[in-house]
């Protein structure tokens, strides 16, 4: 009895989600699933809705070239709600209840984590698409955002080497993104010379919005006349809250310019830019990119959402990270995860920039670093851009980290020790 309620439920869901995006109920039976896992509400809804639309965008399309394998797409969209807990949850009910091939979501690190058992106990494939700290490789996860030497420490060269920053403040939500990656910047600042004294660390709740007395700190760390810079990792609506104080404090880019790691087209699509401009952000992509690519990307995007609908680096990591994984599957001539895992390594798909994304052993992309200047219409004018930087899943910087490799096609492990050549099952990120 228990297993033909199951699957009463299974089916039920099936098609309530299936009529949701204009797939028949007739179909539901024999599509392949996609799971989308994004926050829709909570403080984090500011940054994920935007790539669950993606999602849905990216799997109509692939359904009006004929879906794959035979068969159409379906979207399983579920709401995790800014809610940590919650995200391991709602990926067991994509897995078992709703039996999905693959998901796509996550932003925070913390979210992520709190999926990763999941998904390794029931071996699902998750694509995740947001710059994260890197100290991490599971063979479940593909990591289409940014590692730290793709953004974290590029930016932190140019403040250094452009600027002239000789002052950091180092202001992050307090999670395990922010804290991970400001410890590989401190270390890696102090490798450049930079004094302890003259680096300033601060932590705030997720959704903190009063920033007075940070941006005092801030200012006062430049009283003996040196360049201060800010490097933010501050993530969802704080963002809001930091930079209409930095406004009403009268901070200027000249006076302390800001890099951030977290903020897009999308967070300042609901901000007075008036007096963010030359304020930086440093991404893998911007939508003032210049490519055909990225030309008919946008076009795309705004027939579907709207003019005012804007495109971010996210999104460009769900576009490569899905148009991979269906190339996969046809290669692999089927969904399984293991068949599509090995179908994966060694993966191109054009980016949104101009070159060419490839899927590493490890699980990462290559991918160009840009870096860009914040602009009055709430686009970004890219003031800097490399070639395709390879994604390193443990930092340099860090001792415990330099010596380890992660190598899945071959060597069949995320943390082998080349010192030891062991491959470590279990570390620590906390």
């Amino acid at each position: 009895m228990k297993g033909i309620l199951n699957g009463a439920l299974r089916t039920a869901a099936a098609c309530a989600l299936t009529a949701g995006i204009g797939i028949g109920a007739a179909q539901a039976q024999d599509t392949i699933k996609v799971g989308v896992l994004h926050s829709l509400s909570g403080t984090m809804a500011i940054s994920e809705t935007t790539l669950k639309d993606t999602m849905l965008l990216l799997i109509e399309e692939q359904n009006a070239k004929g879906g794959l394998l035979g068969k159409q797409l379906e979207a399983v969209v579920v709401d995790p709600a800014s809610d940590w807990p919650l995200f391991a949850e709602k990926a067991r009910e994509l897995l078992t209840v709703h039996e999905v091939d693959v998901i796509f979501g996550n932003w925070t690190s913390v979210s992520r984590k709190s999926v990763l058992p999941v998904i390794e106990e029931l071996n699902g494939l998750l694509f995740y698409p947001v710059q994260y700290e890197g100290e991490e490789s599971s063979k479940n996860v593909f990591y289409t955002g940014a590692a730290p030497n793709q953004q974290a420490i590029p930016a932190t060269d140019y403040f250094l080497d452009e600027l002239g920053v000789e002052k950091f403040a180092l202001l992050g939500t307090d999670y395990v993104y922010p804290r991970t990656t400001n410890n590989i910047l401190e270390s890696y600042l102090k490798g450049k010379g930079v004094a302890e004294e003259d680096i300033f660390v601060n932590y705030t709740p997720f959704g903190h919005s009063d920033w007075s007395k940070i941006v005092a700190d801030v200012v006062a760390l430049g009283a003996d006349g040196k360049k201060v810079g800010v490097i933010s990792t501050i993530n969802g609506d704080a963002n809001i809250g930091f930079y209409k104080e930095l406004a009403a404090a009268g901070i200027s880019a000249d006076d302390i310019p800001v890099v951030a790691f977290s903020v897009g087209e999308e967070e300042l699509s609901g901000l007075d830019t008036s007096n963010l401009v030359g304020h930086l952000a440093a991404w893998n992509y911007f939508q003032s990119a210049d490519s055909e690519a990225n030309t008919a990307f946008i076009k795309a995007w705004k027939a579907k959402m709207g003019d005012e609908r804007v495109t971010n680096d996210p999104m460009e990591a769900h576009y490569i990270g899905f148009n991979m994984w269906v190339n996969a599957v046809k290669q692999a001539g089927t969904t399984d995860v293991d068949a599509v895992r090995e179908a994966m390594y060694g993966q191109e798909f054009p980016n949104l920039t101009g070159g060419t994304a490839v899927m590493l052993p490890n699980h990462h992309l290559a991918k160009p670093v840009l870096i860009g200047e914040i602009q009055e219409d709430g686009q970004f004018d890219i003031i800097s851009q490399t070639a395709e930087v390879p994604g390193d899943a443990w930092t340099d910087y860090l001792p415990e980290s330099a010596v380890l490799k992660s190598d899945w096609k071959e060597l069949k492990c995320g943390m082998y020790n080349t010192q030891t050549n062991v491959c470590v099952q279990i570390k620590s990120n906390y």
